[in-house]
């Protein structure tokens, strides 16, 4: 039990909640980014069809990931679940009313031969992978800028924002730079899966994306750094301390994002590997190396959420009304029990579910074709 004291369980889950945040937005992004570029890429009836049966019998499974991210942080991380659905309630039922609408959307369409009806449905389905994705990378931006919550000395929680104060310049930056890196995965994702002239439109779509994110990208990274005040703990905390995150202090100074970048120079891996993986998605998408193009934009997912990860580290949401109020990994965890107990359960069933989803992959390999869809054969939707 030595390997699994109170700092490295808790250490263990903030990179497990990491990777369960990346393996969503893979995963689950491909879906939404294929919903977001359908009025581009599909313009009739059959293509706008093909787009349903490449994603139809994965988009499901897809979203287990983002059932255990919430799970996760529900039971790793109660405070930050609390103040995440207090203070981003709104934004997240609008997320939940997306992921809720997606489905009604895909089912629903073929179910009236009407044009009309069809049209109302497509683009039910292209704000139900909209929404999701800019309201993801607004949270994001606004994690940077700090939230406006507050706990008293019993722990109480207030909130003093509202959802139009989450739409903030930097925030809405944010937000399209995910909506960038969704579409790449959706575009990459699309063109393996598709055939001409689909396959192209989806190639021409995300090489546009990829450029607009390295270009976004690197603007937000400037305006963090030179504009944004970070937050700084001022004295040592105790890592494998009580969950009470009035036991510390906390200030904001210029440029604290970029401090574990300073202290730990690996981390300086986590954008380098985004700005890689932006310019390989645009390389093997014009060369048609779709397979490729498809990992390495996965690879701007990891290395974006990782930057975000890294910058805030040890943060996991600070409070802009209170500073010493903000959660950390050190201060807003479960109880060593409970940790364990879940490390034993994600040790068990995660590999489960990556077998299943990879045997549902290999089995629904190959492209959907136009000729499918006509003659109904091997389609869903």
């Amino acid at each position: 039990m030595e390997l699994f004291d109170y700092t490295v369980l808790r250490l263990i889950w903030w990179a497990l909640l990491g990777i369960l945040l990346i393996a969503f937005a893979i995963m689950d992004g491909f879906d939404f980014g294929i919903a977001m570029l359908q009025p581009y890429v599909a313009r009739n009836d059959v293509e706008r069809r093909v787009l349903l049966n490449v994603i139809g019998p994965v988009w499901e499974g897809n979203q287990v990931w983002f059932i255990l991210g919430g799970g996760a942080i529900f039971a790793a991380w109660p405070m930050l679940y609390a103040v995440s659905f207090s203070g981003f309630y709104l934004a997240m039922f609008l997320i939940l009313l997306a992921l809720i609408v997606r489905p009604v959307a895909i089912a629903f369409r073929g179910k009236v031969d009407n044009e009309r009806w069809r049209r109302i449905w497509d683009w039910t389905f292209v704000v139900s992978g909209f929404v999701p994705s800019l309201i993801f990378g607004v949270a994001f931006g606004n994690l940077l800028l700090g939230v406006p919550f507050h706990f008293d000395q019993t722990l109480r929680l207030t909130y003093e924002g509202n959802l139009f104060g989450l739409l903030n310049p930097f925030s809405l930056l944010c937000g399209l730079i995910s909506l960038l890196m969704i579409a790449m995965q959706g575009g990459t994702f699309l063109a393996l899966k598709s055939e001409e002239p689909i396959a192209g439109r989806a190639v021409k779509a995300t090489s546009v994306a990829a450029i607009a994110y390295i270009l976004l990208f690197t603007v937000a990274g400037v305006w963090m750094a030179y504009s944004i005040k970070g937050y700084v703990i001022e004295a040592p905390m105790i890592s494998d301390g009580p969950s009470n995150p009035l036991l510390k202090a906390v200030s904001r100074a210029d440029g604290a994002w970029l401090a574990n970048y300073t202290s730990h120079p690996w981390t300086i891996l986590a954008p380098v590997v985004a700005y890689i993986g932006a310019l390989g998605t645009l390389i093997f998408a014009r060369k048609r190396s779709t397979m490729l193009a498809f990992a390495v934009s996965s690879l701007t997912i990891t290395g974006t959420i990782c930057t975000a990860g890294f910058s805030l580290f040890p943060f996991l949401m600070p409070s802009s009304s209170n500073p010493q109020s903000s959660l950390t990994v050190w201060d807003a965890s479960s109880s060593p029990t409970t940790l364990f107990i879940m490390l034993v359960a994600a040790v068990i069933f995660v590999p489960i579910i990556i077998a299943y989803t990879s045997w549902v992959f290999h089995v629904m390999r190959g492209p959907v074709t136009a000729e499918q869809i006509k003659t109904g054969s091997h389609n869903l939707y």
